[in-house]
């Protein structure tokens, strides 16, 4: 049989449904697999074996979407199955153009965690009620030479949820006699990491390496798969880690961290105030304060490194 899978837009909504794509995978073993998404959710889980062709939706860039989209499934063609983890009305389309005879799309309706509630989805194709385990991703493990922290001071989905690059550098070079350090971000974040690794090279720190803008999806994985050390916000690289078990320090601020923390990762704490506006979840600070994020200091989230290697 031949199943249809869309991912999530966003990288770390890709990595929460590693959980769910094992179970579903186990349930249809000798099932033909496509997955469509963005280029980044599709970077990110293409390395699975069980995984035969891939597509990158383009469908928003150039022309009319509605023609783009059909286009698109008619080049897809029919499948025993279609699922999509998104609920967007072009996911729809999709799954109906491309004939396939029985369609899935995820409602966001299901409560828990968001890994609980892709799993769930999933149940209700499989019909059997399983539990989500571990994350699950396929890219190889980079090999250091010497203890390594990454920090990652990005968040694509708004400012509200950055921790500020001072803070970040701050804490570096305070484990910096400790690690290496690395600094992760993707193209839009090349500018705050260029800023971070100049305040840390101003306090004479030279085991340090920016890898903002430089990495694939791949190369990312593998990179922070490595790690001994990540301190992130709440963001793709820290499911990324989730995924490893790399122990982790996670900033949170506007987002609900019951849905998004990191998933069954034994090494992994959040830092956060319990403010009465949080979590907002929105792009920018509502109320122009962003005191989820500025009341956490750096102090914080070096006691939170130290409760995990203690």
């Amino acid at each position: 049989m031949k199943l249809l899978i869309e991912l999530p837009t966003w990288l770390g909504d890709t990595v929460m449904t590693t959980s769910a794509l094992e179970n579903l995978f186990t349930n249809f073993k000798d099932a033909e697999i496509t997955i469509i998404g963005s280029y980044v959710s599709t970077e990110a889980i293409k390395a699975h074996p069980r995984i035969s062709r891939v597509y990158v939706d383009n469908t928003k860039q150039k022309g009319i979407r509605l023609v783009n989209v059909y286009k698109l499934a008619k080049e897809i063609g029919p499948h025993e199955i279609a699922l999509s983890f998104r609920s967007h009305f072009y996911s729809k389309l999709l799954l109906y153009f491309t004939g396939s005879k029985k369609r899935f799309v995820y409602s966001g309706n299901f409560k828990g965690h968001q890994v609980e509630k892709y799993q769930a989805f999933i149940n209700t194709i499989t019909g059997r009620y399983e539990q989500p385990n571990d994350l699950k991703l396929y890219h190889s493990i980079k090999k250091y030479d010497k203890p390594t922290l990454g920090i990652n001071p990005g968040a694509t989905y708004g400012s509200a949820k950055r921790w500020y690059p001072e803070k970040f550098a701050e804490v570096a070079v305070e484990l910096s006699d400790k690690f290496d350090i690395i600094i992760f971000g993707g193209p839009a974040e090349v500018n705050i990491a260029n800023d971070i690794e100049n305040m840390i090279r101003k306090n004479g720190i030279t085991n340090l390496t920016n890898l903002a803008g430089k990495t694939s999806i791949s190369e990312l994985c593998s990179a922070i798969a490595g790690l001994d050390l990540f301190i992130t916000g709440d963001s793709g690289p820290m499911h990324i880690a989730a995924a490893y078990k790399v122990p982790t320090v996670a900033v949170f601020g506007p987002t609900k961290h019951k849905e998004t923390s990191q998933w069954k990762n034994p090494k992994g704490l959040i830092v956060r105030k319990d403010l009465e506006c949080s979590p907002c979840m929105k792009r920018t600070c509502p109320i122009k304060t962003h005191e989820c994020m500025k009341e956490i200091s750096a102090k914080d989230v070096l006691e939170s490194v130290q409760k995990i290697f203690s």
